[in-house]
């Protein structure tokens, strides 16, 4: 190595070298230094310090540029310095620790180890996932999307509430209201954030944002015969305060309900405590890592718990020793979204209340579990065994049913449809053979004719 690049080399900084300044292998680098702490980057030169093919201004810029744009997201360099070498002149660079995790366009993830460049193992990925904050994420603007991408009704209704919310705030434009909060960038594309809160659907562009809700009639994944399956399964898209009202919305449908009467008071009990489960719903949606691609939020209803599972550990410094006496945000702007539309009563008080209400309605306090990339928070229930079996599950359809033919005398196919229009016909086929099955009902007529009776 020449005495000029040796007395260059700092002590406690990493090194790269490449000889011909090719992309691919330069973009190799940029994505192992900026996964790890950042280093040093020679081109023109190889570590001995043997010059290469001599490269001019231009070459050099041209070959980190291109190598830039094959990182995902792109890598930028920083402070070029020319050196001065034996036999000609090379051109250093500088790579900063990146507060994001970046790939290559085939996908690798890289980190440096030593000298080398090796890929990344699961639980480094992991690791270095939940050690990076997401706040710079949340205002990149979304490749391909424009203005038109957003919704102006919904956006005129987050306006509305916010204002209920802070009525002495001023009154801003609107396409400058969305700027402020990090929605819009100056050249009116839509953030991250922004195609979160307000897109039309966002999913196009995030397919990673949807949620998924799945009942299972049993405490394992199995349906209601017995086998391996289930018995409701919803997909939910569209900006994320849509996504919460249809996500709460099947929730409180397939919640088991039980009418109580204390004193001369009709009360209605929930197998989970609603404030409870909007918590939790609200926390997912509102803390989940939109980093991770190819997985979404995920609801899944057993006979003795709800599991909601949300991609992304837990953050910065936040374990589940800590969980909750510390407060953290990986969204700090979607949060504050949140918050002004209404979805989040208090900032910071999730966890807590969650827990207070699982416990004052009689249930098991909430666990919480962060394997890997993943956070869940398991809600058990805790019904009344001695109840007919009837009485612990039957869900807000069925409720329907029954009260229709009360009023009625009798209910067919067509008629629970009208009374649940947005829900599938073969779930509502099994909601009444269900009630069958339990003696509830009685199954008169044959096809089109057919109609259910108290038995």
């Amino acid at each position: 190595m020449s005495n000029d690049l040796a007395g260059l080399q700092k002590p406690g900084y990493q090194w790269g070298y490449c000889v011909d300044g090719d992309p691919a292998r330069l973009a190799e680098t940029l994505v192992a230094f900026a996964n790890s702490e950042g280093g040093w980057l020679v081109l023109g030169i190889d570590a001995e310090g043997k010059v290469g093919p001599l490269l001019s201004d231009e070459d050099v810029v041209d070959a980190v540029r291109r190598a830039e744009r094959l990182c995902r997201p792109p890598v930028r360099t920083v402070d070029w310095q020319p050196l001065a070498v034996a036999g000609g002149v090379a051109v250093q660079l500088r790579v900063e620790r990146s507060g994001e995790l970046h790939a290559l366009e085939d996908g690798r993830v890289l980190m440096r180890r030593g000298a080398e460049n090796v890929p990344a193992p699961g639980p480094e990925i992991e690791r270095m996932l939940a050690s990076r904050p997401g706040g710079d994420f949340e205002l990149q603007p979304v490749p391909g999307a424009t203005r038109e991408d957003l919704a102006d009704e919904t956006i005129d209704e987050y306006l509305e509430r916010r204002q209920k919310r802070n009525p002495r705030q001023a009154i801003l434009p609107k396409d400058k209201l969305l700027q402020q909060i990090g929605a819009l960038t100056e050249e009116k594309v839509p953030t991250v954030t922004g195609l979160l809160l307000f897109g039309k659907e966002p999913q196009l562009f995030m397919p990673q944002c949807r949620t998924v809700f799945v009942k299972f009639a049993d405490t394992q994944p199995r349906g209601p015969e017995g086998t391996l399956g289930y018995g409701r399964r919803e997909e939910f898209t569209g900006p994320l305060p849509l996504v919460i009202d249809r996500a709460w919305r099947v929730i409180w449908e397939e919640m088991d309900k039980q009418a109580v009467v204390r004193g001369l008071q009709r009360q209605e009990e929930t197998e989970y405590p609603a404030t409870a489960v909007r918590e939790a719903l609200v926390n997912a949606v509102a803390h989940r890592d939109y980093r991770i691609t190819g997985r979404g939020i995920e609801i899944r209803m057993y006979s003795d718990r709800m599991e909601i599972t949300s991609p992304g550990g837990l953050p910065a410094h936040i374990t589940l020793d800590n969980l909750v006496e510390e407060h953290y945000s990986r969204n700090p702007r979607l949060v504050n979204g949140l918050y002004q539309w209404g979805y989040i009563e208090e900032l910071g008080l999730g966890i807590d209340r969650m827990i207070e209400d699982m416990v004052k309605a009689g249930h098991p306090s909430p666990k919480f579990e962060s394997p890997g990339h993943r956070f869940t928070v398991i809600l058990y229930n805790a019904r009344d065994r001695r109840r007919e079996p009837w009485e612990q599950s039957m869900n807000e359809r069925q409720l329907k049913a029954l009260e229709f033919v009360q009023q009625n005398g009798s209910i067919s196919n067509s008629d629970y449809r009208q009374l649940c229009p947005h829900v599938g016909a073969e779930t509502l086929r099994l909601d009444l053979a269900d009630m069958v099955s339990r003696g509830l009902l009685l199954k008169i007529g044959d096809k089109r004719g057919t109609r259910y009776i108290f038995k």
